[in-house]
């Protein structure tokens, strides 16, 4: 008989903004994955929001989103006692559409942000990544600072407002209010959003008001910071209960700040690994790292971000928990300098999302 091998769902794309940034992720991952080890199934989401078995990230990439003989919408059937997936035309599908993991690689809103980890929770299924609480919180970054605060993690001065705060004649006295608080030069961000998108650095009131209306296209709560001027650090986290540090990285940005085109473009950003630091900055990084990671209990990988001034103090940015997985990354890198190549990171990840499913059911849900 034939050894069964863990299939592995890989799912990407989705509606968020950072669609493409999931698509070149997903192709890493498909192309580095062991297939000695897993059978590899593919659903990419389309921007509409559609779920296509078969679809390949490269294909994806290049041509977009397109039915072939190949490819079929599916749906996944939401029953804990028996989840698979079937197709919507009722074709069969590879292994009656039956699987062992998920593994989500999808950035931003619904599909980072704990969307679709309750969609798999009540299905009940094995998925790498953060659960719903974890990857809310990491996705929020107003509710990612309330639980840092908390923690006595060290935080850059912020606020927060309501798109209708400003849009609804209170332009003005927003305005006011982040002079007052903040102060220029800031940083305007959507607070749910990934990779840089809809982030604008503000100079002046005049850019401040552009920044308003560009963060506010994207979410209805804006997180405007003060701007600390330090090292960008990274340190990518592994584990669920006993999670590790990996060594800190450094971003030596090829604009004023990391853009979305920096990450994923590669036109001149650079990333130095490991950065170097005393051993004891280092150890407070790591240590911080670890302690973003469990205050909003984050699960399998995550990657904190802090800034470092000249006098080594450490602040605080935010926590991705779903890092961008692309070949320029800086989570597998700093993992491959901390002795964890690629394609054995991701044996690991998906180890950790069977770990944390069996973990959860030992726990009983009802008093019966």
């Amino acid at each position: 008989m034939e050894d069964h091998k863990p299939r592995v769902v890989l799912l990407f794309g989705g509606r968020s903004g950072e669609h493409e940034v999931s698509l070149n992720s997903a192709r890493s991952i498909f192309n580095a994955i062991d297939r000695s080890l897993y059978t590899v199934e593919t659903i990419g989401i389309s921007k509409e929001g559609q779920w296509m078995w078969g679809v390949l990230p490269e294909n994806a990439l290049s041509k977009g989103f397109s039915w072939t003989n190949q490819t079929r919408q599916v749906s996944l059937v939401i029953d804990p006692t028996d989840p698979h997936f079937i197709a919507v035309d009722g074709s069969p599908l590879p292994n009656q559409g039956k699987f062992d993991i998920i593994f989500p690689v999808l950035h931003g809103p619904y599909g980072e942000d704990g969307t679709l980890q309750g969609l798999l929770e009540m299905a009940n299924v094995p998925y790498v990544g953060s659960g719903v609480l974890g990857s809310s919180l990491g996705m929020d970054k107003d509710r990612m600072k309330a639980v840092f605060f908390e923690k006595k993690l060290p935080l850059a001065r912020y606020v927060t407002l309501l798109r209708s705060d400003f849009l609804n004649n209170g332009l003005e006295s927003s305005l006011n209010l982040i002079e007052e608080k903040i102060g220029y030069p800031c940083f305007v961000k959507p607070a749910n959003m990934g990779s840089s998108v809809g982030i604008s650095k503000a100079h002046n009131r005049q850019e401040l008001q552009e920044a308003l209306n560009v963060a506010a296209k994207f979410d209805r709560k804006i997180v405007v910071e003060e701007t600390i001027n330090g090292r960008e650090i990274e340190v990518s986290v592994l584990g669920n209960d006993t999670p590790q540090a990996s060594v800190p990285g450094e971003i030596l940005p090829a604009q004023e700040f990391y853009t979305y085109e920096s990450k994923y473009s590669d036109i001149g950003s650079s990333l130095l690994i490991p950065a170097p630091f005393e051993e004891s900055v280092v150890t407070s990084l790591q240590e911080m790292a670890i302690k973003a990671f469990q205050a909003v209990e984050a699960c399998g990988l995550s990657r904190v971000d802090f800034f470092v001034t000249t006098q080594n103090e450490i602040v605080i940015n935010e926590i991705n928990t779903l890092p961008g997985f692309t070949q320029i990354s800086m989570y597998p890198k700093l993992w491959e300098a901390s002795g964890i190549p690629y394609s054995e990171l991701i044996n690991r990840l998906i180890s950790l999302g069977f770990e944390r499913f069996q973990d959860k059911q030992k726990c009983k849900i009802s008093c019966d």
